[in-house]
This record gives structure tokens, C-alpha cells and sequence, in this order.
């Protein structure tokens, strides 16, 4: 009698990491992302106030800086970076719990973060999308409303220093097209 035994090797999702200069369009593509269910979204925990319209859970867990210093310190954070004043973390647990059960995630991240998740996670795939041009970019930031000239020139000088940085992700999409940019992402993330 010989018994035969099948080994049952379960899918590990893969995890993907958007960057961009702020007002290249990241949060706009994530969520068209979220929306089409392509990959699950994980949502940061951050020090900032809520903009107009966003909820706690949904586009960002809002909390205090003694909070999420207490957080960070018990090692909480898959990464985390201060970004003009707000401090930003990625749960660790969230994202390696999904990875295992299978699910694709996407983490909408700064470059500083990117770069930390690439170190402890060599396996992510890393996706930058930028702006057509710095002068397209200002054009954006100035046409959202959301933020004072003296953040707008920070914001500036910031996609500077971040496009210097595209080099070391695996993808760089131009966002001169948002339809297109979405469909570029999604073909990377469904490994077409």
C-alpha cells in the first residue's frame, strides 16, 4: 500500500512600494488603485491633521506624536520617516500578515521610507512616478489649495532631492497621463 502526499505550497503576495514627489499624483493613483481592487492599499499611521474629506482608518490612522513615538519605539513600524514636520509608519505586522495570506500590497511611501522597507524587505518592488516636469509639478501644488507658499517651495526642493532618487526603484512612471499611469502600474503589479 503506498500513500502519496501532496505538498501544498501556499502563494506569498508580493509587496509594492509607490513613491512620488508630493503633487505628482501618488494619492490619486493609489486610490484609482484601491478602487479597480488591484492590490491592497496599506494604510500609514501619521502625526498630521486630517485634510478635508479624510477619515481615520481609511486614507491615514491619525494619531498623536506621543503615540506614534511610542509605537515606533516598540518596533511597531515596518518603516517611518519625518516628512515636513509630521512623522508617517507603516505597521509591520499589517503588511507581513497580508503578505503571508497571500494578498498583494502596495504601501504609498516616501522615498526615505521606501528605501528602509527595501533594506529589510529586498524582495518589494519599487514603483516611482514623477511629474513631467518641475514646473508642471509647481502648477499642481499650487492648484490643489492645500498647502501656503513657504510648504510650496519646501515641497519643491523636496522632488528634487527625490527625483535624484528614482534611479533606485525598479520602475519610474511619468504622470503627464493619469489613465495611462494607473494602467502602467497596474500591468507592473498584475507582472505583465
Amino acid at each position: 500500500m503506498s500513500v502519496s502526499h501532496h505538498i501544498v505550497h501556499s502563494q506569498i503576495g508580493r509587496l509594492f512600494i509607490l513613491s512620488a514627489p508630493s503633487g505628482a499624483g501618488k494619492t490619486t493613483i493609489t486610490n484609482q488603485l484601491r478602487n479597480f481592487g488591484v492590490v491592497r492599499v496599506s494604510v500609514s499611521h501619521t502625526t498630521r491633521l486630517p485634510r478635508e474629506g479624510e477619515k481615520n482608518g481609511c486614507q491615514y490612522f491619525f494619531v498623536n506624536r506621543d503615540e506614534f513615538l511610542c509605537m515606533r519605539d516598540s518596533g511597531d513600524f515596518l518603516e517611518w520617516a519625518e516628512v515636513f514636520g509630521n512623522l508617517y509608519g507603516t505597521a509591520r505586522s499589517w503588511v507581513e500578515t497580508q503578505l503571508a495570506g497571500g494578498t498583494d500590497v502596495l504601501l504609498e511611501i516616501d522615498v526615505q521610507g521606501a528605501l528602509q522597507v527595501k533594506k529589510h524587505m529586498p524582495e518589494a518592488e519599487l514603483i516611482f512616478v514623477r511629474p513631467p516636469s518641475l514646473n508642471v509639478l509647481e502648477k499642481r501644488l499650487r492648484a490643489r489649495g492645500q498647502d501656503k507658499e513657504k510648504s510650496i517651495t519646501l515641497r519643491l526642493a523636496a522632488a528634487r532631492d527625490e527625483l535624484l532618487q528614482a534611479s533606485q526603484y525598479d520602475y519610474v512612471i511619468i504622470n503627464d497621463d493619469l489613465e495611462r499611469a494607473v494602467a502602467e502600474i497596474t500591468a507592473v503589479i498584475a507582472g505583465k
